[in-house]
């Protein structure tokens, strides 16, 4: 069993996928995973999955699920670069509250 990280993605967060199928794609994050290192975004790695025929579904159906991606996949978009991804860091304020900010220019991500 893989130890949990320390994801530094929120739900909500912007991000765009950097490498695999889905390169250059960008959504929304939709649940994080921190046990398995993997975050859902929507629009991303979907699947179609055939459902069998059921007693309230007689003829079956294809639906689409959207799996979860490796997080080192992904990195948040930079709200001024075009298509270009930063680093996450974390500052500490004097009233000692903890702030996400981007790397690349040192402001806080809302």
């Amino acid at each position: 069993m893989n130890t949990p990280t320390k994801i530094k993605l929120r739900v909500g967060d912007t991000v765009l996928v950097r490498t695999g199928k889905d390169k250059g794609k960008t959504g929304k994050v939709i649940a994080v995973h921190p046990q398995e290192n993997k975050v859902t975004v929507e629009g991303i790695n979907v699947f179609k999955k055939n459902r069998k025929p059921t007693a309230l579904n007689p003829r079956g159906e294809t639906v689409q699920l959207t799996k979860p991606i490796w997080v080192s996949k992904v990195g948040i978009v930079h709200p001024t670069k075009k298509n270009a991804t930063s680093k996450i860091g974390i500052t500490v304020g004097k009233d000692g509250t903890k702030t996400r900010v981007y790397k690349a220019n040192g402001k806080e991500i809302k």
